[in-house]
């Protein structure tokens, strides 16, 4: 039957099985986790003789804080977006369909841009660390420029959708 704004009629039950299949919902959630999880965890770090922690992409705080502040935003943004799945069929008015979609839509444009810019940014600083700075935290780094990478793509793919 027919519906609005990609769901069915309002009213519906919540259908388990169809939420489950569509893995981007949940995609975009541990992306998100991911990246922000490896700089907080792994993303600072000190030389021996000195205490004093700094971010590991070339000594460069705003590329972590970049990380950081948009896989956090991400994160919680998803989790909204999460419920709003979640409850959707449920809702009635068409206007709040509408704007919902179009909120989803936005965001997702707007996070896929910022992913991309994260990525040359997390990236290009990478290229200019030196390699005596990093010690054991290389691998938190490459997963965090790697799983940005992949967000560009996971956001992409939310975006085709809302449209």
């Amino acid at each position: 039957g027919g519906g609005a704004y990609g769901a069915a009629k309002a009213g519906g039950a919540f259908d388990l099985v169809r939420f489950i299949q569509q893995p981007q919902v949940l995609a975009r959630i541990i992306f998100a986790l991911i990246v922000f999880a490896c700089l907080v965890g792994d993303g600072y770090t000190s030389e021996p003789e000195n205490s004093h922690l700094f971010c590991v992409f070339n000594h460069n705080e705003d590329a972590c804080r970049y990380g950081i502040g948009i896989g956090v935003l991400a994160f919680l943004a998803c989790v909204f977006f999460f419920m709003v799945d979640v409850y959707f069929p449920q809702i009635s008015n068409t206007t709040d369909r509408k704007y919902l979609v179009l909120a989803d839509l936005g965001f997702s444009g707007l996070w896929t841009f910022l992913w991309f810019i994260g990525f040359c940014f997390l990236t290009n600083q990478w290229s200019w660390t030196r390699a005596e700075d990093v010690y054991i935290v290389a691998d938190s780094a490459r997963a965090a420029i790697t799983f940005s990478f992949f967000s560009i793509f996971s956001w992409g793919l939310l975006l085709t959708f809302a449209y």
